[in-house]
């Protein structure tokens, strides 16, 4: 993490103007997690018009959060040794390119190689962007600039939805990738303005590639491997082989992080307890929200017939429910404990998953599936909250950078798991049963109960600092 420096004289101007810079910095980070969700809503219609089938459409949602995750960690260590402001540029820079060639793709084969480069140029942008909001400001107001940069999550995730809707029904769906270009192009000439000039770099870098490459190897791997088994069963070779393969390169990741001399993931801090506790609370309930957004947009399009505009416009309530929920946890987690929040707020999840467990899948969304599903975005946005307030306020404050880093990647996987796994139980038969969905709803009650019971085992006891919160939050 950057030292709380003073800003010298050279920089003055830099410093000035530095809550436009943060604006700036919030509205790139805003179009990569809008990318995470913006795309739900389109999938039907990008099915129709590409003809993808259904392990076709689950990448693309998953290579952009595959790579997004997967290469975060890189991302930093490339910001650190090159330089945040060059860093952040570029992969801004490649983010843009890859929205023009995803909005322009004539078939499959394009468009998952744009999400691709999406997902790199997200993986580079992002940890740049922290960084320098950790560089421009100091004192009290880095934990406001950090707190708006923590916001912009929450309000990206519920726009996606939206604004996936609206264009998709109005223009069409390649404008849910188009948007990005303009926004992209006039961030690309604002932004050099108004960042500090980098440092020049005193050495070269030594970056674990290889640590990088088998990682998002590894969940790469266990995605097709999870998709795999909606097509040929989970006792398959096409989906065991893959599985395994996932295994051993999991395995050789860890083999790499040990024998580097600078590791990408510190393996140590997963023998923290908090770490531990965070990173797996973070997956489970990324999982799980990225799951909802998917199987909630395929079964309302898919078995009520709602055109895309409607669908978004119904998942806004679950969108702010989740940010309700981080509210109402941030206050909870201090006063209540991360025990008891985590606990509560995974079993309001459940609670939330059963009515579209056990309720016909033809049942009126109004009164079902709607409720149900802001209840349990309610329940996960608490658990948000929890999870990086356990990973970053319960160790130690000089290792709250590399916590981060561990809780971030951990939160991306979690989505791309979930799709993938959510796909498998939901769409596994062709045309995708009513049941299947039933299924994928049941699967989730069920985690979130299993989550639920073991936190309080899980988290250890204790108040977490007020200083740790926010950096693990995007």
């Amino acid at each position: 993490m950057p030292t709380d420096t003073v800003p010298d004289t050279a920089s003055a101007d830099v410093h000035a103007r530095r809550w436009t810079a943060l604006a700036l910095i919030c509205a790139a980070q805003f179009m990569l997690i809008l990318d995470v969700t913006v795309v739900n809503v389109a999938l039907p219609a990008l099915a129709a018009d590409l003809d993808l089938g259904r392990t076709a459409l689950t990448w693309v949602v998953t290579a952009y959060t595959l790579c997004f995750g997967g290469l975060m960690l890189l991302g930093g260590r490339l910001a650190d040794a090159l330089g945040a402001r060059r860093v952040l540029l570029t992969g801004l820079a490649l983010f843009t390119l890859a929205s023009l060639a995803c909005g322009l793709a004539p078939n499959a084969t394009v468009l998952l190689s744009g999400r691709v480069a999406q997902g790199i140029g997200a993986a580079l942008l992002s940890p740049a962007a922290l960084a320098l909001v950790t560089t421009l400001f100091h004192g009290p107001e880095r934990a406001r600039a950090i707190g708006a940069w923590a916001a912009v999550g929450g309000t990206g995730s519920a726009v996606g939805v939206l604004l996936g809707g609206a264009l998709t029904s109005g223009p069409g769906w390649p404008w849910i990738f188009h948007v990005n270009v303009p926004t992209g192009l006039a961030l690309l000439a604002v932004l050099p303005r108004l960042l500090p000039k980098d440092p020049a770099p005193t050495r070269t870098p030594h970056l674990d590639v290889p640590g990088a490459l088998l990682v998002t190897s590894a969940t790469g791997a266990l995605v097709y491997g999870l998709v795999r088994a909606g097509d040929s069963g989970w006792t398959a070779p096409a989906t065991l082989l893959p599985l395994l393969g996932a295994a051993a390169l999991y395995a050789g990741f860890a083999a790499v992080e040990r024998r580097t001399r600078t590791p990408l993931m510190d393996l140590r801090m997963l023998t923290r307890r908090p770490v531990v506790a965070g990173s797996l609370l973070m997956l489970v309930a990324t999982a799980l929200l990225i799951s909802f957004f998917f199987l909630g947009s395929m079964r309302l399009q898919h078995v009520h017939g709602l055109d895309a505009f409607r669908t978004g416009l119904l998942f806004l309530p679950i969108a702010l429910a989740t940010a309700i929920g981080a509210h109402l946890g941030s206050r909870l987690v201090t006063t209540a404990g991360p025990r008891a929040c985590t606990t509560g707020g995974m079993a309001l999840a459940a609670a939330g998953c059963l009515p579209p467990a056990f309720l016909s899948p033809t049942a009126d969304p109004w009164t079902t599936l709607l409720p149900a599903l802001a209840t349990a975005s309610l329940g996960l946005g608490a658990v948000f909250v929890t999870a990086t307030t356990t990973a970053l306020g319960l160790v130690p404050s000089h290792e709250a950078g590399l916590a981060s880093g561990v809780v971030n990647t951990f939160h991306e996987l979690g989505g791309t798991i979930g799709v993938a796994l959510a796909s498998t139980l939901a769409l596994g038969t062709t045309p995708p049963a009513p049941t299947g969905f039933t299924t994928a709803f049941t699967a989730c009650a069920l985690t979130a109960a299993a989550a639920a019971l073991t936190a309080p085992f899980l988290i250890p006891r204790g108040r977490p600092h007020t200083t740790g919160g926010a950096h693990g939050m995007h």
